[in-house]
């Protein structure tokens, strides 16, 4: 009985333990850098509607006529939807506008704080609490003001 009992504690507390990780590894500062700022304009190539964040990936053309694929980061499936934004309102082939954050490593992903889907609706993509430029979802943090029909 004793052995039973200390196995269900143990147990307890490995789970417990490997939740602080987990919690760590999406903090906006541990990825993105909040000073700075990205816009992009792109049609999206892929897109995974997974916990614990959402990604969508879009090809980008720039003005020589180069095309980069970027990933973006959003946050869960659950916070999104309670938004009232909805796997079925990203299409592949879609053209979307997105403000947010470049990775601080300087790969082609960004944390995507506001999305502007083709038809002009605009959702707030940020993980609540994640300690990013309008976590809370009320501000949009140093992001410029979102230019409607763009």
């Amino acid at each position: 009985m004793k052995s039973r009992l200390t196995l269900i504690v143990a147990v307890a507390v490995a789970a417990s333990l490997s939740a602080v990780p987990a919690y760590a590894h999406h903090s906006f500062a541990a990825e993105f850098d909040a000073t700075k700022p990205v816009r992009l304009v792109g049609k999206i190539t892929r897109i995974e509607w997974t916990n614990p964040h959402t990604y969508f990936y879009i090809d980008v053309v720039d003005a020589n006529g180069k095309v980069t694929n970027w990933g973006v980061e959003g946050a869960s499936p659950g916070a999104l939807s309670r938004r009232g934004w909805k796997r079925e309102d990203l299409k592949i082939g879609e053209t979307v506008t997105v403000e947010g954050y470049r990775a601080k490593d300087g790969s082609n992903l960004a944390d995507g704080r506001r999305v502007t889907l083709s038809n002009g609706r605009s959702f707030y993509g940020g993980s609540p609490g994640d300690g990013g430029p309008g976590d809370d979802g009320t501000d949009q943090g140093n992001l410029p003001p979102a230019v409607p029909g763009k």
